[in-house]
């Protein structure tokens, strides 16, 4: 849009006039939030994006102003003034003002000015407000404690809290702190005051302790108020883990709180918990657990119990609980919320005469359920993401979460149940003693998750690929829920790092887990050991025993690196620094003289199929561990040299690059023969040492050919685990293999992406096969439907089929090259970057291929045009050269490449050889392995009448599929007949799928 100033001068181009290149600021934010509340960052950042209507619109300068209040702002009686400050910056820019005292909010704005030095209005003021800066702002709140909760029964009821205030008129503002040991919700007056959900959050609770920061001046009247709060196990004395162990952090949970309001006249009253506070466990929820779910019994329900007027005479006296130093913290994550609601696909009767609702989406959340019945009817609800066989809900992958609701009815007519305190992973729920019968307006589901932003989308003109990115989206919704879970159901849902590693750059490119994963890294280096070692999970619940793999510990090194790369910001490396140092030091501890990392104990290329199910034969790709661990040392130890680079940190950055290329050398010394060939023969060798740049750069090619005979070997299937798969098809398409990276990605038979989705999954699954060919299920033990790792291909689909990818951090500068093939016709991607909105779609129209590309103000991109360096490309409708916003053009091989200023463009150009590389259709002919030329349609006409048991995939012929015709026909002379007719009609069958491909996708 166009800024509000007075009218500039206006740019002239030979076509005529076109508009000025003013910018316009938008999306204020500070420390990634807009208009945050209790942040405690000791020097707020503050950014912001820019929009225009003019190509290439490029920041020259910028100017801040801030005040202690929007009037101030307004009459430019500010505490800070940048002044003009000749700068393109916009992301992360250091406060410098007075320094601020907790509770002090800071209104700011910020004016723009173009390349060509035209300024733009202010924006719209936006502010910030500071937290509880010091642990002794918290005075006088106490910790409290409930008097007589059953802390060691199964069901642990949540107590109930209360304290008063008597307050005047004129309230000008008031703010309440609030934090627990355990899980907490809060209303004031019989308002509840939040929509978040699970606070105060899931952290190294041993050490630290969020806290949230309420704004609630319009929940408080003149005269008596109260502020309530029930309080539940949560991770804090709840079960976790797989051992049956509850009570990790403490066996008491505590409540603190302080509520701080001001009046018109600037004076201040305060309340804190204390022993003043009121408290019983006598309310409806009756024990409620993180894995084993909520009994609600409504009988105990009072909706006034928060109110003012309640009577709370039976209520007993809190108890101060001393607790040791633990530090309380503002969160850097956005909280957990509900995020939407998904109505019941079908509802019927199981075999075990329980009623089955079925939400034909795999979630993470809970249930709304209403009733209506007699007092002390008890409702059940249980939880599954599969049913099995029989028709009954699948729960032996639980093991020992039981995942279980209990609605114990008051008998008060119409009733409305919704846990609070617990989340379930689920698609289907088997509800037991409903009274009447259930309808689709009685049940919804309700969606939860961390409240992350959905900054990208992805789509292809292939169902199958959609749905595997909306099983790659659910799979992030499901697992990013305050932590990265490796998954939402069974007794475990911890914050395994290995997980998360791989998946982290994926995970950015669907949503804004900036402050997601800082402050999951935060707890990373605050539950580090000493010596560096990093625990499997964070929290670390299980022990200083279980850490030190790697692979999971590399999470210290590579999500900080992605988190900088996706954002631009050096905060984080800069928080991490020291931690990603001490992981790799304590790999360099484990690895002996020749540098080569031999652990005991290692999970390795974790769940990596074993056996090809067809054939009963190994897939032999187990990968050496010393292998795995020496290769993420050199790759942890590369990124530490560039995290310093980056921070400045010239000496460390000569001491790692220095060890990476040491340890480098020594991994292909130890692991690869003369000729290029890796001692463990397996696709997750050559991709790591392809990925890692781990080989030399003359032995490049020669091994990623090694990696395509390892796929091509393997009929296009891949036989890599949780460290392979990230970077398997990058791999490939990183050397040329186009090709067999997106048969890799289309592939629909185990082992797959798609295999699962053939199978109706609707979330990405812990196992390759979590539901075997034969339709039965993998192992109970560790069989989980909703484990997001193997999403991380998610990365490539966006960066490579669609084509948005960065040249610099934070999109800077972006770069767009597509490379259409897999059969696909069109795909598009779009993302929010901290610049504002990027977008690449591209489709066929025959052969004319068509790309459209946004770029957001005050950055550029290198658009790569797919084998156009010897075509008529248009922009627009106008030559490329004479294209607005096209700063310059060179051709690389076959493609024309492009720098392109800001804006929105068209790009269209015949190409009959891309259109033949996107249709995927290789040419048939007499070399061409049987499983290919079965899958095509044609041959399969012609051998529909001579050779139907060929085609019915008959036992007999299993053997056949990467024979050649002539093999085939050799091995089985009855089918000598039928394959010399496919023989003779190759020219034509080519013919004939090339003019049917091109036909399917005329527009």
């Amino acid at each position: 849009m166009l800024a509000r100033t007075a009218p500039a001068a206006v740019l002239v181009a030979a076509s005529g006039f076109t508009l000025a290149d003013t910018l316009t600021p938008t999306n204020l934010t500070v420390e990634y939030a807009t208009t945050p509340i209790g942040i405690e960052a000791a020097t707020p950042r503050l950014s912001w994006q820019s929009e225009s209507e003019v190509r290439n619109s490029l920041q020259s300068a910028y100017q801040i102003t801030a005040a202690y209040s929007e009037a101030d702002l307004s009459a430019n009686k500010s505490i800070w003034d940048t002044g003009k400050v000749s700068s393109s910056d916009s992301l992360f820019i250091d406060y410098t003002g007075p320094k601020l005292g907790s509770g002090e909010r800071v209104y700011w704005r910020v004016k723009l000015w173009d390349k060509n030095g035209d300024a733009s209005d202010w924006s719209s003021p936006s502010y910030w407000e500071m937290g509880l800066l010091a642990q002794s702002d918290w005075q006088p709140a106490q910790w409290i404690k409930s008097t007589n909760a059953a802390e060691e029964s199964e069901n642990r009821p949540a107590s109930l809290f209360r304290g008063k205030l008597t307050l005047k008129d004129e309230i000008e503002s008031a703010r309440l702190y609030v934090t627990a040991q355990g899980l907490y919700e809060v209303e004031i007056n019989g308002q509840a005051i939040t929509d978040q959900l699970f606070t105060p959050g899931w952290t190294s609770y041993n050490h630290q302790i969020q806290y949230q920061t309420y704004d609630v001046t319009g929940f408080l009247v003149e005269g008596t108020n109260t502020v309530a709060a029930q309080l539940a196990d949560g991770w804090y004395r709840g079960y976790l883990g797989w051992s049956g162990q509850r009570n990790i952090y403490g066996d008491e949970t505590a409540l603190k709180a302080k509520l701080i309001v001001t009046y018109g006249d600037g004076s201040k009253v305060e309340l804190g918990t204390d022993e003043t506070w009121l408290t019983s466990n006598s309310g409806p929820i009756r024990g409620s657990d993180i894995y084993n779910g909520e009994t609600y019994d409504a009988r105990l329900s009072n909706k006034d119990w928060s109110a003012a007027n309640f009577d709370d005479s039976a209520w007993q006296n809190a108890q101060i609980k001393p607790v040791k130093s633990v530090e309380l913290i503002a969160p850097q994550s956005p909280g957990v919320r509900a995020q939407q609601e998904l109505n019941p696909k079908k509802i019927s009767k199981a075999p075990d005469g329980s009623t089955i609702v079925d939400f034909g989406q795999n979630l993470v959340g809970v249930l709304r359920l209403q009733a209506k019945g007699e007092a002390g009817h008890t409702v059940t609800l249980r939880y599954a993401e599969v049913l099995g066989p029989e028709g009954n809900i699948y729960t032996d992958n639980l093991r020992a979460a039981k995942q279980t609701d209990q609605f114990i009815l008051a008998g008060a007519g119409e009733e409305s149940f919704t846990p609070k305190f617990t989340f379930h992973g689920f698609r289907y729920v088997a509800i037991n003693n409903y009274p009447g019968e259930l309808n689709e307006d009685d049940i919804t589901a309700i969606v939860v998750h961390s409240d992350m932003d959905r900054t990208g989308h992805w789509q292809s003109s292939d169902d199958l690929l959609n749905q595997l990115y909306s099983n790659i989206i659910w799979g992030q919704k499901g697992n990013f829920l305050d932590v990265p879970t490796d998954c939402p159901q069974r007794d475990e849902r911890l914050g395994w790092t290995g997980d998360a590693q791989v998946f982290a750059a994926t995970a950015a490119l669907n949503m804004n887990v900036s402050g997601f994963f800082a402050k999951w890294l935060d707890d990373l280096a605050t539950d580090q050991l000493d010596n560096g070692s990093v625990p499997f999970v964070i929290p670390n619940v299980l022990g200083d025993q279980d850490s030190g793999t790697a692979g999971w510990g590399d999470a210290a090194t590579v999500i900080p690196w992605e988190m900088y790369q996706a954002y631009g910001d050096t905060k984080i490396l800069a928080n991490q620094f020291d931690s990603m140092k001490a992981w790799v030091d304590y790999m360099g501890s484990q690895a002996q003289e020749d540098l080569i990392w031999r652990p005991v104990f290692q999970f390795g290329d974790w769940l990596a199929p074993v056996t090809n199910p067809m054939t009963a034969t190994t897939y032999k790709a187990i990968t050496g561990v010393d292998l795995i661990a020496t290769a993420y040392y050199a790759h942890s130890a590369n990124l530490v040299a560039q995290a310093a680079e980056v921070l400045g940190k010239k000496r460390e950055a000569k001491t790692f690059s220095k060890l990476f290329n040491t340890v480098k050398n020594a991994f292909y010394k130890e692991f690869f023969t003369a000729d290029g060939r890796v001692v463990y023969e397996t696709q997750t060798a050559y991709v790591l040492a392809l990925a890692f740049d781990l080989v030399p750069e003359s032995k490049r090619e020669a091994i990623a050919k090694r990696l395509d005979q390892q796929v091509q070997q393997h009929g296009d299937h891949l036989t890599t685990g949780f460290l392979g798969t990230p970077d398997l098809l990058a791999s490939l398409s990183s050397e040329g293999y186009y090709d067999r990276a997106y048969a890799l990605l289309t592939q629909t038979t185990y082992p797959s992406w798609l295999y699962p989705v053939t199978f109706g999954a609707t979330t990405i699954w812990e196992h390759w096969d979590a539901i075997l060919p034969d339709g039965t299920f993998q192992n109970p033990e560790m069989t989980s439907f909703n484990h997001y790792a193997y999403g991380a291909v998610g990365r490539w689909m966006v960066n490579e089929v669609a084509g948005l990818d960065r040249n610099q951090p934070a999109y800077k500068q972006a770069r767009i090259a597509p490379k259409p093939g897999g059969g696909l016709h069109r795909a598009q991607a779009s993302l929010q970057t901290p610049y504002g909105p990027l977008a690449s779609q591209w489709h066929f129209d025959g052969d004319e291929f068509t790309l459209a590309v946004t770029v957001p103000a005050n950055t550029s991109a290198e658009v790569v045009l797919p084998n156009a360096a010897n075509v008529q490309a248009s922009e627009s409708g106008k030559a490329i050269k004479d294209a607005e916003g096209v700063i310059s053009t060179k051709t690389l091989g076959e493609d024309l490449v492009l720098t392109i200023g800001s804006g929105s463009y068209r790009f269209s150009y015949e190409s009959h050889d891309l259109s033949r590389q996107a249709s995927n259709l290789a040419v048939l002919d007499e070399a061409t392995p049987m499983q290919a030329l079965l899958a095509a349609q044609e041959v399969q006409a012609l051998l529909k009448e001579s050779a139907p048991s060929l085609l019915a995939r008959d036992f007999k012929y299993m053997s056949i599929a990467g024979k050649t015709l002539a093999q085939a026909a050799t091995d089985f002379p009855e089918l000598a007949g039928p394959l010399g007719e496919v023989s003779r009609n190759l020219e034509d069958i080519n013919t004939q799928r090339w003019q049917g491909w091109i036909a399917k996708h005329k527009q």
